[in-house]
């Protein structure tokens, strides 16, 4: 039993982080049982819903926390990463944790934790864990870290396990290729249990591992799709746990992605939590997610922040930026990781941004704005000399120098580049 104690949150977190660096991917769940188990957390009186996948986890979980919380229900939320708060991962009834219970959980880890090497993600696990088995919600939405099979979260048993998309990203730990990548998101599926794919193009061994285990698979395309109505209208149709079907139209035109929306509604459905169709309209239209799409306006310059950090949420992006066009320019303020696919990032956005603010991120996965310049100018991308800056605050001044009446600014690229780009607007309206 340790003995480790401190009296603040942010010792703690520097603790943690130094001990286990925040950037250490050690997949496998043999160590966290163990704790896992000393622990004796009883997690039985609550629904569990576990979302994984490469792309639409946050949104999927955030449309589902707000349906559920209209309907009266009591949710505790745990995602990552955070953008401004570390609170910000473990959320209940739609609220960040006090620093006070994280740190009971933590300290509840230690003591049960013994000799035993947890990493950064294990311990923030662990401690939503700890947490909801205090608080007993009615339902925990429980977002996957990497990959599915080996994470972190897959310790718990969910009543409905979620794969959102399959597309290639984290090839050093998934493999490189979408069956490999599916198998192991498919991974949180269990036995009898329903499990939701959101991605119309299942692959193969996903849909063969959910058969094989005995999972009920309701498949987007198969069993549960959404169509556009009209220019502002869409509706859904799919299937009920017994088996029966149903369509539901009228449904609004939404912030967050109606595919995403659209497995929403089948995991409501599975879930025997469908609200009445009115209610349903209104939680998907105010649901809304920090960095997906969100809207800012400051200083009279509209701002959209938007993750965008793989292939295909940056073809989502460079989608909802056509189909929503300005009288002015798109100016992109861009910083990215070096391990990501920047190359296909670059161009599924290259055709809708008209000026490039390009971001140096830093940190050892960090890629430099003259790379990101480099690679910009081999798609036959002209980029000025003056569009490389040292951070992301530096290149919101000089984009809003330029904005002019009618112009957007998109900020994108990575978690670090919208967290930054928070910041530094200062989330007030004011451009620090």
């Amino acid at each position: 039993m340790s003995d480790t104690h401190f009296d603040t949150l942010p010792q703690w977190l520097e603790w943690i982080e130094s001990n286990h660096p925040v950037d250490q991917i050690e997949l496998g769940l043999d160590r966290l049982r163990k704790v896992y188990q000393r622990m004796g957390l009883d997690l039985s009186a609550s629904r569990k819903v576990i979302v994984g996948g490469t792309n639409g986890k946050g949104s999927t979980i955030a449309m589902l926390d707000q349906t559920l919380r209209d309907q009266g229900k009591t949710v505790g939320c745990f995602t990552s990463p955070h953008f401004l708060r570390y609170n910000e991962r473990i959320k209940l009834a739609g609220v960040p944790v006090n620093d006070d219970l994280i740190m009971r959980a933590f300290a509840a880890i230690e003591r049960a934790r013994e000799d035993v090497s947890l990493t950064y993600f294990e311990y923030n696990t662990l401690a939503a864990l700890h947490l909801f088995a205090i608080e007993k919600p009615d339902v925990m939405l429980l977002e996957v870290g990497l990959g599915g099979r080996l994470d972190a979260i897959n310790i718990v048993d969910a009543d409905i396990s979620v794969v959102t998309t399959v597309s290639v990203d984290h090839v050093d730990w998934l493999g490189d290729d979408r069956e490999q990548i599916g198998y192991e998101k498919a991974g949180i599926y269990r036995a009898g249990c329903p499990a939701v794919c959101g991605d119309p193009n299942p692959p193969q061994k996903l849909l063969s591992y959910a058969d094989q285990i005995g999972a009920r698979l309701f498949c987007r395309g198969r069993d549960f799709s959404w169509s556009q109505t009209g220019q502002k209208g869409w509706q859904w149709q799919g299937g009920q746990a017994d088996g029966n079907s149903v369509l539901i139209s009228g449904l609004p035109e939404i912030s967050l992605p109606k595919s995403n929306a659209a497995t929403v509604i089948q995991v409501l459905s599975l879930l025997g939590m469908m609200p009445e169709s009115q209610q349903l309209r209104e939680s998907l239209a105010k649901a809304s997610l920090t960095g997906r799409m969100q809207q800012l306006t400051v200083d009279g310059v509209d701002y959209t922040l938007d993750v965008a950090h793989n292939p295909e949420a940056a073809e989502y992006l460079s989608g909802r930026l056509r189909d929503q066009p300005v009288e002015g320019r798109t100016l992109m303020v861009l910083g990215m990781l070096a391990d990501k696919d920047i190359d296909q990032v670059l161009a599924e956005l290259k055709s809708v941004v008209d000026q490039w603010y390009l971001v140096s991120l830093k940190g050892a996965r960090g890629q430099s704005a003259q790379v990101l310049s480099e690679k910009l100018t081999a798609l036959g991308v002209a980029v000025t000399r003056q569009a490389a800056y040292d951070t992301v605050a530096a290149a919101l001044h000089g984009v809003a120098s330029d904005a002019a009446p009618g112009d957007r600014v998109i900020v994108a690229g990575s978690f670090l580049t919208v967290s930054d780009a928070l910041i530094a607007l200062n989330m007030d309206g004011k451009l620090q």
